[in-house]
């Protein structure tokens, strides 16, 4: 969709910026918590992301695998903004609620819908486009490079965040029950030749 916005606009808008403080991770409410690390074998902390998982490709979620999820963990949920939205907060990419509370992975592709729930129990929530499943990495031409935030939770007790959820019914289950937490930054622009490996200002995000 924002492939189409000319070139001029979005380097317009280029100051417009949601801001990685606005990012789920660093919410108040979700207290303090250890760190657990997220990875993907198809880029690096702070890469560019291959062509094939943004709307410039094939547009499917990207592998990932998370280990060292602390014991007393009950489920796992992820969420993937764009800290570079150019709107008051990130834009939301995907949203993976209930997965099993233990190390494991998402492969290629998986994030995608689902109805009311996985054949594994888990359930792929609603973007910021109120569709389910992943939204590909789509930046406007000339607004800069994107950082996209791919965010673990490990979570003790706490209530259901509800069928297909998006951010807010997930930010709002967590409260107060994230034992642990990972982030994983990969960047996409579209307008300016950006290497593979090169990582931008934002791309160390801290996880507190």
């Amino acid at each position: 969709m924002l492939e189409h916005v000319p070139r001029w606009l979005g380097q317009a808008i280029k100051g417009l910026r949601a801001g990685a403080d606005q990012l789920v991770i660093t919410r108040p409410e979700l207290g303090s918590f250890d760190a657990i690390r997220l990875a993907s074998p198809a880029f690096a902390n702070g890469a560019r992301l291959p062509e094939r998982f943004t709307a410039d490709g094939e547009g499917v979620s990207p592998p990932l695998f998370w280990t060292g999820v602390p014991e007393g963990t009950e489920r796992i949920a992820l969420i993937v903004e764009d800290a570079d939205a150019p709107a008051p907060r990130p834009l939301v990419h995907a949203v993976v609620w209930n997965l099993p509370g233990s190390d494991g992975e998402l492969k290629e592709g998986a994030i995608r819908e689902d109805g009311a729930q996985g054949n594994d129990e888990r359930d792929v929530g609603r973007n910021s486009y109120f569709g389910e499943g992943w939204l590909p990495p789509d930046p406007p031409t000339g607004h800069g490079v994107h950082t996209y935030a791919f965010q673990i939770f490990a979570l003790g007790q706490c209530p259901d965040a509800g069928a297909n959820p998006g951010r807010s019914a997930v930010v709002k289950a967590m409260a107060g029950c994230v034992l642990a937490a990972g982030v994983l930054t990969g960047t996409y622009s579209r307008g300016e030749r950006a290497p593979a490996g090169t990582t931008s200002a934002k791309a160390a995000i801290p996880t507190r």
